[in-house]
């Protein structure tokens, strides 16, 4: 039976009420599928909320300012359907800038979305890594893209510039996750039964393939010190593994 921690309030989430409703524009690709929205993430630093549209196309809107919109505009918000460019910027972090409504168009259908930053929830147990594609600042805010292709692609979520490339799984990717203690370790879910663990600090060095399940993998998820992952799939069983 799934239950809340002790620090939430049951009583008050039977009262919750709609805050409002992002809607997304009528698909401009050739494809059947259009505005179904497969999959939605907030940013750990609550900058960012972002949602896949169901055709390729990921949307990134500052979660205060969306907010702001319900308020004044009543529930419904039909968010801005043009996809405005960002200003060239490094990876670093140095120069990021205040957040805007921004998209990513990830090449194919979008079934899965996380975001990662390398600011911990606690003490990262991350080791120093000596060479990068691309450097890393103390505040970097990914967004991990999964694709119908089985390709994971990463994001720079400040400059929209496509960092990774991830392409070892051979279905579709129906969840990704990143450890929450800032050390950029993703951990990706597939219709191919395996789940892989990559290491962005690593240039996205894939370490581990997990294949406990016969089945599809449909969810994953890391404990809170990031020292174990726990798994759904098809076949109806949870799979938990110990990652250190």
């Amino acid at each position: 039976m799934a239950s809340f921690p002790p620090t939430v309030n049951e009583k008050l989430i039977g009262r919750s009420r709609a805050v409002g409703e992002l809607l997304a524009p009528v698909s401009p690709f050739d494809k059947k599928c259009g505005r179904e929205n497969w999959t939605v993430a907030f940013a750990p630093d609550g900058s960012y909320f972002a949602w896949s549209q169901g055709h390729r196309i990921v949307k990134l809107v500052p979660w205060s300012q969306c907010l702001n919109n319900f308020s004044v505009h009543g529930i419904k918000n039909f968010v801005n359907a043009s996809q405005s460019r960002l200003p060239r910027q490094n990876s670093d972090g140095d120069q990021k800038t205040k957040p805007r409504e921004h998209s990513i168009d990830c090449g194919d259908i979008v079934w899965s979305l996380a975001f990662g930053s390398s600011v911990p929830e606690k003490q990262s147990r991350c080791v120093n890594i000596e060479w990068h594609r691309f450097k890393f600042g103390q505040d970097q805010l990914l967004l991990a893209t999964g694709l119908s292709s089985g390709r994971i692609k990463i994001w720079d979520v400040y400059t929209g510039k496509l960092l990774l490339n991830l392409m070892d799984h051979t279905e579709v990717v129906r969840d990704l996750t990143f450890a929450p203690d800032g050390s950029l370790i993703l951990v990706s879910a597939s219709r191919d039964k395996t789940l892989r663990v990559w290491d962005l600090k690593d240039d996205g060095n894939m370490m581990k393939v997990l294949r406990g399940h016969p089945n599809w993998v449909y969810s994953c998820a890391f404990s809170p010190d990031s020292s174990t992952l726990c798994s759904v799939g098809a076949s109806k069983t949870v799979v938990a593994a110990i990652l250190v």
